[in-house]
């Protein structure tokens, strides 16, 4: 899969899932931005994945920093064909009861509203040029729930109900829209979450391993490109056996 030409927004890119598909995309061709908190490894990504890469500071759960954003974008770039919303955070592991509203909270923000304003903030570029390619990270927590991951699971089950729903408004624009449930992946979100919990999603992967940020770059590099272009509204299985549906 090439993509010279095109031009792709990954956030939370500095880092794990994010810097994986970031630097496959970056290697094929594309043009990348590095949309991460942490600008300071947001532009470390970027220097590494090297010429056409570049990082902006983004909070995903503000409107005003995703068009603060846009403006960078469209000044480097002309616009965007590809947008990766990847960011996200775990959250304590705790039961309902012991959570408080600022910790539910949080976890919506980020993993749900975040992903929400990403799409409003780009998708009328991809429907007013014809083109564009959307992946949502979500998670098979959002399928089945994780029990003490009520906000993550909650979050990720919101993002598979809008990946479906804005696919259908954009199903005749040019523009596909798509998400991914890995299971557990390797990456530096483990250490918000308890050994016990990692163990807990861990037992039920029939592979018995852990993903790889690397085997999810690959996924959402095809959802990004033209060789895709029959499926939009999908949830695509990255759990190494453990969807159910």
């Amino acid at each position: 899969m090439q993509f010279e030409g095109k031009r792709a927004l990954v956030t939370g890119g500095a880092r794990g899932i994010g810097a994986a598909i970031a630097t496959r995309l970056g290697s094929n061709g594309a043009k990348v931005v590095i949309a991460d908190l942490d600008i300071d490894k947001g532009k470390e990504t970027a220097a590494r994945i090297g010429s056409g890469a570049i990082a902006v500071q983004l909070d995903v759960t503000s409107p005003e920093s995703w068009q603060a954003a846009k403006k960078e974008v469209d000044a480097a770039f002309g616009g965007l064909d590809i947008l990766v919303n990847n960011a996200g955070i775990a959250g304590r592991s705790a039961p309902t009861w012991e959570l408080s509203f600022e910790e539910w909270k949080q976890v919506i923000d980020i993993d749900l509203t975040g992903v929400f304003l990403g799409c409003q903030t780009f998708i009328t570029g991809m429907i007013d040029q014809g083109y564009g390619r959307i992946v949502n990270i979500a998670s098979i927590a959002g399928k089945e729930g994780n029990p003490n991951a009520v906000p993550y699971s909650a979050a990720k089950s919101g993002v598979i109900g809008l990946t479906k729903a804005i696919a259908k408004e954009v199903a005749t624009k040019g523009v596909l829209v798509n998400a991914i449930t890995p299971a557990v992946i390797a990456t530096e979100i483990l250490a918000q979450v308890s050994e016990e919990h990692i163990s807990y999603m861990t037992s039920r992967i029939p592979m018995g391993r852990v993903g790889q940020p690397e085997e999810v770059a690959a996924l959402a590099a095809f959802l990004s490109s033209d060789d895709l272009s029959f499926s939009t509204g999908a949830v695509f299985d990255l759990s190494g056996g453990r969807a159910t549906y």
